[in-house]
């Protein structure tokens, strides 16, 4: 049996936790029913209201902290949040839940005045809860803290919190019941001695609660918001408030800094940590910044997946893309998000993760997919991606990979354009396409003779075949283009050019098993395929598997090596540590210190080179 207070009692409950709120919300419901007006003088209802207003506080925090185009530089901790962490922290709101449940029952009983009898505000309230924060609540609060620090209590009960490697505004609610109820002791003891005082107020419960979460948030931001120049200023400042540097400090070197929000407190008890003060202003003037090393430079599908970046929703970002009912009813912002970023907007910093020292970003093109097919969006997206390059050059960047359309071949000849017009780019751009052939190509099984290909004179198509042909595998070509496939066919060796095969119609693979997608299929055009058939895809969107009696693949994709450090958000529909093979072989490009653009035209002598190198380095087929 585990110490007691070390483990939440509904934590077998997964979602179902929510159900907790449920006495509350019938309360209320049955209320408003009874009268058929919003019971306002119900402490359930404000409970409720204060609920959300909290979990607000907490998103929004996460999502500043998290909007790396406007923190990057400002960042305590350089590192990521692994998917570790975010599985651990997954049920951070347990705190919220045990606080809300705990003021129900304050709150519904007999001695607890009601709603009614309470001002809306009341100057002393504030005052007395000022004073007792300050003579109770501190020193409540550091006291326990500094003996959670000790012996047995830390690894019981605080190790797990300090298991977060990088602070997070959830991570402020991460912990064990006991940790939550030291907070709920401090929190709560101002609003108890306001209260008995009989100087409480509406206002005063609201106020107090979420400014004491909004300096929670704001310390485990891991953004430094506090201006080193304040306390420059007023020196004495700084021992009256804390910051996310003074936290972070404490967070990982474990033996300094245990104030809840006024350093005075540790300076009282001797346990400032002395880097405090420095390491604040080194932050604050973006002295830890980092030119990375590699960049993918993506651009969004649609509003819906909109919402899958990592500083919207962190429940959603680190698993794989889905349509979420949940989010339905925040498209409206999202489509005004996108109507903002067409006008107004350049390409900026989603995410990041470290590999082998080196560090790896990924830049979004302000356009959406169905933007890319408007003939008058042509040149302004092109100026985009152009821009980005040229900043990645400024910066020191090594190499810039062009994800999906930020590389097609009707926009900019697979990125050739940016390197002709900008002959002396210290910046490797790269399309990826090299490795997604080889990927496509590795998931053929060595017995086959035969595939039909369809988009067979794209930029894959093209590479795929001639590959193919060397080989010695018969290769239906799908194309009505004569003059492009000839133009094909003669690309290939003499005696490799008689198995490329030029057909018009899906009805010649009705006996071919292995089909290589280019281009969309439809229900009808699937229908040719043999049972048995597996559909091999480069298409984008992939196509929607109508045949119970054939198997689909996925795009061609990579995991990254085991080595990857701080991902935690996935890439589209990809897997956790699944990248798009596009991304990996920029990826390839700079493990390898290649110094050549990859634009343009594939290089099919170049497959098996960086498919060989993609596996030297740890990179595996998804």
């Amino acid at each position: 049996m585990g110490s007691p207070l070390a483990s939440w009692p509904w934590a077998s409950l997964g979602s179902y936790k929510y159900l907790l709120y449920g006495p509350l919300a019938a309360k209320v419901a049955h209320a408003w029913r009874e009268t058929g007006s919003p019971p306002l003088s119900s402490w359930c209802l404000h409970l409720l209201v204060l609920l959300a207003l909290r979990s607000l506080t907490f998103q929004l925090w996460f999502s500043y902290g998290n909007m790396l185009f406007f923190t990057r530089r400002r960042r305590v901790v350089k590192d990521g949040v692994d998917f570790r962490q975010i599985d651990a922290e997954w049920d951070w709101d347990n705190m919220v839940i045990l606080q809300t449940l705990i003021a129900a029952m304050v709150a519904n009983s007999p001695s607890s005045p009601g709603v009614a009898e309470l001002r809306a505000w009341d100057p002393r309230g504030w005052a007395l809860a000022l004073l007792l924060h300050v003579t109770v609540s501190e020193p409540l609060f550091y006291w326990a803290h500094r003996a959670l620090h000790r012996g047995p209590l830390f690894s019981r009960y605080h190790a797990m919190h300090h298991s977060s490697a990088v602070t997070q505004p959830l991570t402020a609610g991460f912990g064990t019941p006991l940790e939550a109820l030291v907070l709920t002791a401090a929190m709560g003891a101002p609003l108890a001695g306001a209260f008995a005082a009989g100087a409480g107020s509406v206002s005063l419960v609201y106020g107090h609660v979420l400014l004491f979460d909004y300096l929670r948030c704001m310390g485990y931001s891991n953004v430094e918001v506090v201006s080193h120049k304040a306390f420059a200023a007023v020196p004495a400042l700084r021992y009256l408030i804390y910051t996310p540097t003074y936290l972070s400090l404490h967070h990982r070197e474990k033996d300094s800094n245990f104030c809840l929000f006024m350093p005075l407190f540790d300076a009282l008890g001797g346990t400032i940590n002395a880097k405090s003060w420095e390491l604040q202003k080194e932050v604050d003037q973006g002295m830890n910044d980092r030119v990375p090393d590699f960049v993918f430079l993506a651009h969004v599908v649609d509003v819906v997946s909109s919402m899958h970046v990592p500083f919207a929703f962190r429940s959603c970002s680190s698993l794989p893309f889905a349509t979420r009912l949940v989010l339905l009813p925040l498209w409206p912002v999202a489509f005004a998000f996108m109507l903002l970023q067409w006008f107004c907007s350049k390409t900026f910093t989603v995410s990041f993760y470290f590999l082998r020292g080196r560090l790896h970003q990924t830049w979004s093109v302000p356009r959406y997919g169905f933007q890319y097919f408007i003939p008058s969006a042509k040149k302004g997206i092109n100026r985009q991606i152009e821009l980005a390059i040229l900043r990645a050059d400024k910066m020191g960047v090594k190499v810039i990979s062009l994800a999906a359309l930020n590389k097609n071949e009707a926009l900019n000849g697979g990125g050739t354009l940016f390197v002709s017009k900008h002959p002396n780019l210290r910046v490797r751009v790269v399309h990826g396409n090299t490795l997604t052939a080889a990927v496509i190509l590795n998931e053929i099984p060595s017995n086959v003779k035969e595939v039909f290909l369809t988009g067979a004179t794209s930029k894959l198509g093209r590479a795929i075949a001639l590959y193919l042909c060397r080989k010695k595998i018969r290769v239906l070509m799908l194309t009505l283009s004569t003059e492009r496939f000839l133009k094909i066919q003669r690309e290939a060796p003499a005696e490799s050019q008689q198995y490329l095969v030029q057909v018009t119609k899906y009805q010649a693979a009705q006996s071919c098993k292995t089909w290589i997608v280019g281009k969309w299929l439809s229900p009808r055009e699937q229908r040719w395929a043999p049972p048995g058939t597996h559909f091999h895809q480069f298409v984008v969107p992939p196509i929607i598997g109508f045949r119970r009696d054939c198997t689909y693949g996925k795009l061609a994709a990579m995991r990254l090596p085991k080595d990857v450090e701080g991902l935690g958000s996935c890439e589209y529909t990809m897997e956790r540590g699944v990248v798009h093979a596009c991304h990996a072989g920029g990826v390839v490009h700079c493990l390898e210190g290649w110094g050549h653009h990859e634009v343009g035209a594939i290089d099919v002598d170049r497959i098996d080179v960086v498919w060989k190198a993609a596996l030297k380095h740890g990179l595996t087929p998804a």
